[in-house]
């Protein structure tokens, strides 16, 4: 027999054995309760705080997989600027389109509450992430992590940059911003319970940068030439980068942590300006808002203390209470990145 005809019926069966696994893969029964595993008709969408943000489009990038692992379609939507009117705009276009579900970070907690209670009410599942909405207007949300290690972490970090002596200052987001407002709650009360320790070490302003890249570079010039602080915690990867920037180009002593992209802050870090960084996988975070809009769409969970879930890779989750009012889902504790590992992950995120 010769190659060619070896050949010939080598790809035969191949294309024989890939066609009957085409067919057995469009079956729209499950084979056990009969229920349609047709998810064409169902689309999710995440609603970002702002379009030119790199942390919200990683985000999407994990939202996206868990939407294509489970059969259905995927939108990401953000505003142009990070306002809560322009997110406002883009639910209301959601929910003309009848969308099956939203996730969405919010860019003000209360002021989404309107329609967010028409989505709900016209039948869409709504999570935020990131930073949540008010309990009445979700049925949960995706918590990256415990804001009190965040908020007492990020305030230790700072203590331990400058031995204990030198002024703090932070770089926050927008003043609406719960999950911002509830980090710089912690670091104020871990101060507050341990007078002592900071004594030399107080936090003297926070800034609001409104996670847009100019207002956040001139909120941190601001923190330079209005206080003698020794460290700048940034609380948000936009604000992060941009205070980055600002102190390498004045050729300022002063020190910068906070939460950062690894491959945004990798040189700073390198460099001596950014000792470390904390922060979680935005990717796995945008993942684990999918998974949990599915459960709730396919009648899994309801949203309430209790359920529990299989979330794809990153295994079983349960929903549990809130600090903050109406429950969550706990992605992890954050990470802490330095020198000995910038290597490692600044070419993934």
């Amino acid at each position: 027999m010769n190659i060619k005809k070896v050949l010939s019926i080598c790809i035969s069966s191949i294309l024989g054995v890939s066609l009957i696994a085409g067919c057995a893969g469009k079956s729209n029964s499950d084979g056990i309760n009969g229920q349609s595993k047709d998810n064409s008709n169902i689309t999710y969408a995440f609603v970002g705080k702002e379009a030119q943000n790199p942390y919200m489009r990683k985000v999407y990038e994990g939202f996206e997989k868990s939407c294509k692992e489970n059969g259905a379609t995927s939108i990401y939507k953000s505003p142009e600027e990070a306002t809560t009117e322009k997110q406002i705009e883009i639910i209301n276009q959601l929910i003309k389109q009848n969308v099956s579900g939203i996730a969405i970070a919010a860019n003000d907690a209360n002021a989404l509450h309107p329609v967010l209670k028409e989505a709900m009410e016209a039948g869409i599942k709504v999570v935020s992430l990131d930073s949540p909405v008010n309990g009445d207007s979700r049925e949960t949300h995706i918590q990256q992590a415990d804001p009190e290690k965040i908020g007492r972490g990020l305030i230790q970090a700072a203590y331990e940059m400058v031995n204990g002596n030198g002024d703090i200052a932070v770089l926050s987001t927008t003043e609406q911003a719960a999950n911002q407002n509830l980090w710089i709650k912690w670091m104020e009360k871990e101060i507050e319970e341990h007078p002592e320790k900071y004594a030399k070490t107080p936090l003297v302003k926070v800034e609001y940068g409104e996670d847009d890249s100019v207002k956040s570079a001139l909120k941190t010039q601001d923190i330079l030439t209005s206080t003698n602080s020794k460290v700048i915690i940034a609380p948000t990867t936009v604000g992060m980068l941009a205070a980055a920037k600002v102190l390498k180009d004045k050729h300022s002593d002063v020190l910068l942590t906070g939460l950062g992209l690894p491959s945004e802050m990798a040189p700073f870090i390198e460099d001596g300006a950014c000792p470390w960084i904390y922060l979680w996988n935005p990717v796995d975070m945008g993942y684990l808002a999918g998974y949990t809009l599915d459960s709730l769409k396919k009648g899994g969970i309801s949203g309430v203390k209790g359920d529990t879930f299989k979330a794809g890779t990153l295994g079983d989750k349960a929903i549990t209470e809130a600090a903050y009012g109406g429950t969550e889902v706990m992605l992890g504790d954050p990470f802490k990145f330095d020198k000995s590992n910038i290597d490692e992950w600044k070419d993934i995120y």
